[in-house]
């Protein structure tokens, strides 16, 4: 059982499954620093409020995972004043169009035939396993930057619970943070005031029907299932949790102490 960090959320009410990831313990005894990495839903619907929190950060970067299909659904980020915006797809624009088209006009019958009977949560386990696999470079780049000249920063995707959890995953591994640690962060995006807002079109045969959502529910989870499939698949491919970050995203020693450096108190 991982200790309780105590809870930093300010009030966003345009953006989703924000959080400071502060505080989350090390296995050799430290603890990220409060005010340095930080994780969202995507930015595009942020209120001025919003907008003057997230100013007040301080940040230096912003890392959006989205790609195509989700911007044209939802929208580019707002700006933020100073603020490098750095977009890295984690997903082909094509397979999310189809995906967001799945979500917002599926019908019953199509439902049914896509991701009853646990399809739906072997895809989620699929696209975890792939992202893990596929994506090294994307994820070599981000934890690059950080060690670099990139904090503070804020990772998201579109709810930000599956690229940007992948992501954030992926760097408190560099970080030293246990597997334990990471999960329990992971499994806050459940939270309902985090969850992203799944919306049917008016026009959709069955609408929100209870069958609907129920169906889709799987693809807007956090589940342990999801997260463990990518542990397992750094162990099958690289034996360990070092070898991966050194073979698979270039994370030196030297390199790794200067993320440390940035990231940790």
């Amino acid at each position: 059982m991982t200790q309780q960090i105590p809870s930093t959320e300010p009030e966003l009410t345009g953006v989703r499954n924000f959080r400071d990831l502060g505080g989350l313990p090390t296995a050799d005894g430290r603890r990220i620093r409060h005010g340095v990495l930080f994780r969202s839903g995507h930015l595009a619907r942020a209120t001025a409020r919003d907008s003057r929190y997230l100013d007040s950060l301080g940040l230096h970067t912003v890392f959006d995972f989205r790609n195509d299909a989700d911007r044209a659904l939802d929208g580019h980020d707002v700006e933020l004043p100073g603020v490098r915006q750095v977009n890295i797809p984690l997903s082909d624009p094509a397979d999310g169009a189809a995906f967001w088209h799945l979500v917002r006009n599926g019908d019953l019958t199509e439902l049914r035939a896509l991701l009853a009977g646990g399809r739906a949560v072997d895809q989620m386990v699929t696209s975890y396993r792939v992202m893990i696999e596929q994506r090294t470079a994307e994820h070599a780049r981000v934890l690059h930057a950080l060690a670099e000249d990139s904090v503070p920063a804020l990772l998201h995707c579109a709810a930000g619970k599956d690229r940007a959890g992948l992501t954030v995953a992926v760097a408190l591994l560099a970080l030293g943070v246990e597997r334990s640690a990471i999960e329990e962060d992971y499994l806050k995006s459940n939270a309902a005031h985090r969850r992203y807002r799944v919306r049917r079109d008016a026009d959709a045969v069955d609408g929100s029907a209870p069958e609907a959502m129920e169906l889709l529910s799987p693809l807007f989870d956090a589940r342990v299932e999801y997260l463990a499939a990518a542990f397992e698949t750094i162990d099958r491919c690289w034996g360990d949790t070092d070898t991966y970050l050194r073979r698979a995203l270039g994370l030196t020693p030297g390199l790794r102490e200067r993320l440390r450096g940035r990231l940790l108190d």
